[in-house]
């Protein structure tokens, strides 16, 4: 039985009582990175057997994994935040799983896309989540297709490029249009900045120490 566990972003009470009882009865945990996540299982005094499973070694350990599964073994799936697949190679144990006639267990919680989305005042209802644009190829058309959005759109950006981007927003879609960016979330010093797009690209290129971690934009 395979267990899809949703962890938390950064703070580590953050994470359901269904997902610690999961933990702390399965026989084998696959994780990211084994450091980070020992450091959520620790908290919660959980002594499992870890294998790393990430988008480098996805394709040694499936095989291995599936056939722990296969042997009667209940295994949980977890990354180093938010929940398994949404960013990394997850989705393919999940797939081989299934083809396995393998029984594959969610174990919800939220990711960060839904967290800034919630405190984010942009409308809900209908939106289009995007995870990091390309860094090269297709970029520009990407942008030039969200020229005619007609939906809230989510991204993720990364501290490297974070500036870049904002000056991209300005670019392709004018300095007054409104824009939120999240930043730090679950965190001590969590921050939404709710402003145009001339605004907050202003706000973090005077403000350096503010430019940490990953963000999330919503437009």
């Amino acid at each position: 039985m395979l267990y899809i566990v949703s962890t938390p972003i950064w703070n580590l009470e953050d994470i359901t009582f269904r997902a610690v009882k999961t933990l702390k009865e399965v026989d084998l945990i696959a994780c990211e990175d084994t450091r980070t996540s020992a450091t959520l299982l620790n908290h919660y005094d959980i002594k499992k057997p870890l294998i790393s499973f990430h988008s480098y070694s996805w394709v040694t350990k499936t095989d291995k994994i599936i056939a722990e599964l296969k042997s009667g073994k209940k295994v949980a799936l977890i990354s180093d935040a938010w929940t398994p697949w949404i960013s990394d190679p997850g989705y393919t144990l999940i797939k081989e799983a299934l083809e396995n006639n393998i029984e594959v267990i969610p174990i919800p919680w939220v990711s960060a896309c839904i967290t800034a989305l919630s405190a984010s005042w942009m409308p809900s209802n209908h939106f289009l989540y995007l995870w990091f644009l390309p860094i090269k190829k297709w970029r520009q058309t990407i942008f030039k297709k969200l020229q005619t959005k007609t939906e809230t759109v989510v991204i993720y950006e990364s501290v490297h490029r974070i500036l870049k981007t904002l000056e991209e927003f300005i670019k392709y879609f004018w300095e007054n249009t409104q824009i939120v960016v999240a930043r730090e979330l679950t965190k001590k010093f969590e921050e939404f900045q709710r402003w145009t797009t001339k605004e907050v690209f202003e706000y973090f290129s005077s403000n350096k120490d503010k430019v940490k971690w990953e963000f999330v934009i919503i437009f």
